[in-house]
């Protein structure tokens, strides 16, 4: 019975294992542990990469505990989660040495764990029924069948990308679930999960398209329709998730979730004191959510409520011991200072081995801030430097890939193209482009601009990041040294296809608007595209964010982003993500002289009324005093600069 069970889980795993680790496998599936044993052993010694490691300790570990030898094992998977402290499946097979060593409790939060990782290990859940059955927990052994239940209807191609994607293998994810999709076209599962692998490879509007059919082909599928809500809110498309949202509370208005992110999506549509409504309604039906709590905090920073804001973070993390994002979303502020007994917790959270990545990366953050404040410099770089390390770690962020990008921009963006194809794009003005790095006082100079009668402050858009997306094609070809479909394919896209683009930008973006005749989009990572939004919208304004490189670096180190900037979780990564961006901006002031106003942050500090005339006029509009008061302008603002800009120009930074 036992070597049936171990195939079972050596068999989950078969998409995972690489090929010269494979006669490893073998050898245990044929219960030869004491060679297989031998084997890992002998190639841990060959300093194996991080991933080759993490394989053979997980199979040294397996092979360990069937061969009896269970405090072997033990430390092996020990090793394993010094390296990769999320492997789901390092977890399940902690619980099962537990459960041989007679340990049932701890084989118990083994298997939790695990399962709060990587929700598709059926193994884990078996063991969990059963404990649970053991011990006559009900209400516990109820939620766990069910979970059984829906994870046992899943083909078994299904039940591997499910597993391999909350493991993080989305290119494997992505080709097994395709794939299965080439044979069960309009399978509503494999869409809904290969449209979640798109989600995490940021690759939104592949992601989007399948939910968006998902949704028309099964109407009724509640799954399909919130995962599509979810993306919709995650991306800022507010509207067309208010539609979903109101849909689905139609069919269960009582619905805990549905309300919620109802409440997000008013907050994101600017409907700030609807969304706080709806926060405390809920607050007051479950008042032991920390989420919501959190959430609420959001809203009310978000309309520049901060007092309150604090209250409600605070509340959160009381809620829920070690509340990582909560403690973070205090330190995001920018003007809350830690008590002490605030960051002797914090300090008692980061020794708890059960705390995950995410909850130590926010709080490895919050606690550096905490320092920093307190001027105990060296205290807080180390915190900052564990924090990025957590979070490079689950990035990925490749450096070389950026340099590769900004080397295709300067080959295929030339004077030549520019000339050749100047008159194809959609003519209107209304868009002015904020671009730079982020925490460069971009958000200062929106809202110095969206102080201005003439125009609208927006937020991040994700648009022209979408559209070069769908230029460049599938990630698949976006390796370094591989040229993808875009830049190279402006100089051939049918010509009307540019107006077509540019017109969509202004159709696809005035949903974030007001009345006024111009807007701005703040997405600082534009930057790449510039030569893109030349072509589509000509008569375009381009503001270029600077601040000095160790200012704005090091202020990206220590910045904790909600999404994206995977470059600033290293300090080699900043430092070459920063020249990749000056070799751009030089070459696009070469190509496109004049198109890109270039906007000092140390000069609209020293100089604020000199810079905004400057921006003004570069922008064609007149000068307005409001501009220079634009810390009175009472706006929602979503960037973690928004308590900051709501206060007089200042140096002390």
């Amino acid at each position: 019975m036992a070597i049936k069970q171990l195939n079972v889980n050596i068999n989950i795993t078969k998409y995972y294992i690489e090929s010269p680790l494979k006669a490893i496998q073998s050898k245990i599936q044929q219960a030869q542990f004491s060679a297989a044993i031998s084997d890992c052993q002998q190639q841990l010694t060959q300093s194996p990469d991080d991933k080759t490691q993490t394989q053979l300790l997980y199979l040294l570990a397996v092979a360990y505990r069937y061969n009896k030898n269970q405090q072997q094992a033990l430390e092996a998977i020990q090793r394993l989660q010094k390296i990769a402290p999320e492997h789901g499946r390092a977890c399940q097979e902690k619980g099962h040495i537990y459960l041989a060593m007679g340990q049932q409790d701890d084989a118990k939060k083994a298997f939790n764990r695990a399962v709060k990782i990587n929700p598709a290990l059926i193994a884990s859940w078996q063991s969990l029924q059963k404990i649970f059955k053991a011990e006559d927990q009900q209400d516990s052994l109820q939620k766990v069948q069910a979970q059984l239940q829906q994870l046992q209807r899943l083909p078994a191609e299904l039940l591997a990308v499910t597993e391999m994607l909350h493991d993080g293998a989305f290119l494997k994810a992505e080709q097994l679930c395709r794939h299965y999709l080439q044979n069960n076209k309009h399978n509503i599962e494999a869409m809904r999960l290969l449209a979640e692998i798109g989600i995490q490879l940021k690759i939104y509007d592949d992601a989007e398209f399948l939910l968006e059919s998902c949704v028309e082909l099964a109407p009724n599928n509640p799954l399909a329709r919130t995962q599509y809500l979810n993306l919709l809110i995650k991306l800022g498309k507010y509207h067309k998730a208010h539609e979903q949202v109101n849909y689905l509370l139609k069919k269960e208005p009582d619905n805990f979730s549905y309300q919620l992110a109802l409440g997000s999506v008013l907050t994101g549509l600017g409907q700030i004191e609807q969304g706080v409504a709806l926060f405390n309604k809920a607050i007051a039906k479950e008042p032991d959510s920390p989420g919501v709590h959190l959430q609420l905090g959001h809203a009310l920073k978000t309309k520049g409520d901060i007092e309150n804001a604090v209250k409600s973070y605070q509340k959160a993390y009381q809620l829920k011991q070690g509340y990582g994002d909560a403690y973070w979303s205090l330190a995001n502020s920018k003007t809350y200072h830690f008590t002490n007994q605030e960051i002797a917790d914090i300090l008692k959270f980061l020794t708890n081995d059960n705390l995950s990545d995410t909850d130590k990366c926010h709080l490895y953050f919050s606690i550096g801030k905490a320092y920093e404040d307190r001027e105990q410099y060296d205290d807080a770089f180390k915190y900052y430097l564990k924090g990025n390390e957590i979070k490079h770690r689950q990035t990925g962020y490749n450096a070389e890939f950026t340099e590769f990008q900004v080397e295709q921009q300067i080959k295929y963006c030339t004077p030549e193209l520019f000339h050749r194809r100047r008159y194809l794009g959609f003519k209107q003005p209304d868009p002015v482009f904020i671009v730079g790095l982020p925490r460069a006082g971009s958000t200062l100079l929106e809202q110095i601009l969206a102080s201005h009668s003439q125009v609208d402050g927006t937020m991040e858009l994700h648009n022209i990041l979408g559209l070069a997306m769908r230029l460049r094609g599938r990630v698949a070809t976006s390796k370094v040294g591989e040229e993808a479909n875009y830049p190279r394919n402006l100089a051939e896209i049918d010509e009307k296809y540019f107006s077509k683009f540019g017109e969509q930008f202004i159709n696809d973006t005035r949903v974030y608007r007001e009345q006024a005749p111009f807007f701005i989009d703040k997405m600082p990572n534009n930057f790449l595209h510039i030569g893109l939004i030349k072509l589509i919208l000509p008569n375009a304004k381009i503001i270029d964010a600077r601040r000095s490189p160790m200012a704005c670096c090091f202020s990206c180190f220590k910045q904790l982003f909600g999404e994206g900037q995977d470059f600033t979780y290293g300090l080699e990564e900043i430092g070459r993500y920063y020249n990749s961006y000056l070799k751009l901006m030089e070459h696009w002031d070469k190509v496109l002289p004049g198109f890109i106003l270039r906007v000092r942050h140390e000069d609209v500090v020293d100089d604020l009324e000199k810079q905004v005339r400057r921006i003004l006029d570069f922008c064609g509009l007149e000068f307005e005093q409001s501009c220079l008061e634009f810390y009175r302008t009472k706006r929602n603002i979503k960037t973690p600069s928004s308590e900051q800009v709501r206060q007089p120009i200042y140096k002390s930074a």
